[in-house]
């Protein structure tokens, strides 16, 4: 298996080659140079072997696929070590749940973090040191987050061997919990940078060093973020896992499902895209936003618009309050045909308030053969989902991931329909406390977080003061 960036300026690469890179040189983002397939007795033979071996060896079974310079024993470890209990507090991993009337939740917030971003970055943690070790070099994460995923990144890479993290927060920007959960983190290898700005700020800076080619070589830059292929890869498995568990005793008819994905940067539902490329039967793939809805208007209208920070709603599902989506380039470059020129082009010359429209030909495309919907939710809507999913089912739910039962509703396409769950609601108190009338349980693992000590430093949304900041720790 070979990558390519989405630029076509660099020279394809072996996975182990691009996973500690991130972004491509040529400011483009990684892809397979062809989709590996599967078919019914590939799916048959992972059905047996979730049922008999767990989520771990489903894992390094689909990433072999993508993976496969990396020995199959190494590999498998690599699994076994990122998906455990009691990492994961359920032994399935992900277990799903029927809602009714064709609603489906599949659980990804098990892991160490409580949020569907340690999907990924367990695994990651686990690649990047096994990588590291094997080259004998050190690495320098530079990430950005508007929650969870900085969380994550620090957890998993908290205490490892030649690594260290800087982690860029839009300052004022999360709930208490997420900061918490992050700031109190007493690594030496951790660095918390709050940044004064929005997210898209902080993902522009961690873009801005990445395409510094000088930089990025003298401080042996990499990336944890949704622009790092390897966190695609690590997402892919659980749309195959949720899929599995939802036909039960149907696969051999292969039935389609649709997932509803609560998403702000295209990451999530990227790995959905591509799930769906391979052959698994996807239906429908359901982009659901808040009231920062950039994804949202663009498959409603064709027009991406990129706003500005100002523009950027500061709204009660924050880790989606995003404007400019990092992941949007991968899916825009399989829609033009993989034209890389032409994505460079879009993409490449975009200004913070630019953007593009493209011709009702290929939305009809996006709907048609790749199977893309979607709706945008409010306060109100999460709101009311909370409450109604919590005196109904007795089930709790985050504000993300009641913006995908919002939606999922709201665009009503034949059932199943999985919404993928972003976190749990302990992350969110105030406004579960609003739709339920008390604050939601804190599991033990996270008791007294939010009156632990803080380590994190105030920096202007300035990419040379960040680079000032890293040199000096490096």
């Amino acid at each position: 298996m070979r990558y390519i960036s989405t630029r076509g300026q660099v020279q394809p690469g072996h996975f182990c080659e691009i996973l500690l890179t991130g972004l491509a040189a040529d400011g483009g983002l990684y892809m397979p140079e062809s989709y590996p397939q599967i078919g019914g007795q590939t799916l048959k033979k992972w059905a047996g072997v979730l049922e008999k071996e767990g989520y771990a060896a489903l894992a390094a079974n689909v990433l072999a696929l993508f993976m496969d310079d990396i020995p199959e024993d190494d590999l498998q470890a690599i699994c076994q070590r990122a998906y455990r209990p009691p990492k994961f507090s359920h032994p399935e991993i992900v277990p799903v749940s029927d809602l009714g009337e064709g609603l489906w939740l599949g659980h990804l917030s098990n892991g160490p973090t409580a949020a569907f971003k340690d999907m990924a970055m367990q695994l990651l943690g686990e690649l990047f040191e096994y990588e590291l070790e094997r080259r004998k070099a050190a690495l320098n994460i530079v990430g950005a987050t508007s929650g969870d995923t900085g969380s994550a990144a620090e957890y998993a890479l908290a205490g490892r061997k030649n690594v260290r993290v800087f982690m860029l927060t839009p300052q004022g920007r999360m709930t208490p919990f997420q900061r918490a959960q992050m700031f109190s983190i007493s690594a030496d290898n951790i660095f918390n940078l709050a940044i004064d700005g929005v997210f898209d700020d902080c993902q522009d800076i961690v873009k801005v060093l990445n395409a510094d080619a000088d930089f990025k070589r003298k401080t042996k830059l990499g990336a944890v973020n949704s622009i790092n292929w390897a966190r695609l890869a690590a997402q892919i498995v659980y749309y195959i896992s949720c899929y599995l568990k939802v036909v039960g005793a149907n696969l051999e008819e292969k039935p389609p499902v649709s997932f509803c994905v609560p998403t702000g940067n295209f990451g999530d539902i990227c790995a959905g895209h591509i799930a769906k490329m391979m052959g698994l039967p996807i239906r429908h793939l359901i982009v659901a936003t808040n009231e920062n809805n950039v994804l949202e208007e663009f498959f409603r209208t064709g027009t991406y618009r990129v706003r500005a920070a100002a523009e950027t709603l500061k709204t009660s599902s924050p880790s989606m309050d995003i404007s400019k989506a990092s992941n949007f380039e991968r899916f825009v470059f399989d829609l033009l045909g993989r034209n890389a020129a032409e994505i460079a082009r879009l993409f490449g010359q975009m200004v913070p308030e630019g953007g593009f429209t493209l011709p009702a030909d290929l939305m009809l495309r996006a709907r048609e053969k790749y199977g893309f919907l979607a709706g945008a939710a409010t306060h109100q809507d999460r709101v009311q989902q909370i409450r109604e999913l919590y005196q109904q089912n007795g089930v709790l739910v985050d504000p993300h991931t009641a913006d995908g039962l919002a939606v999922a509703k709201k665009v009503a396409v034949p059932g199943p329909v999985v919404v993928l769950e972003t976190a749990l609601p302990v992350k969110f108190a105030d406004t579960i406390a609003e739709a339920i009338g008390h604050v939601p349980p804190v599991p033990p693992r996270f008791a007294g977080i939010e009156d632990l000590p803080w380590r994190v430093d105030q920096l202007p949304a300035d990419s040379d003061a960040v680079k000032r900041y890293m040199s000096a720790r490096i």
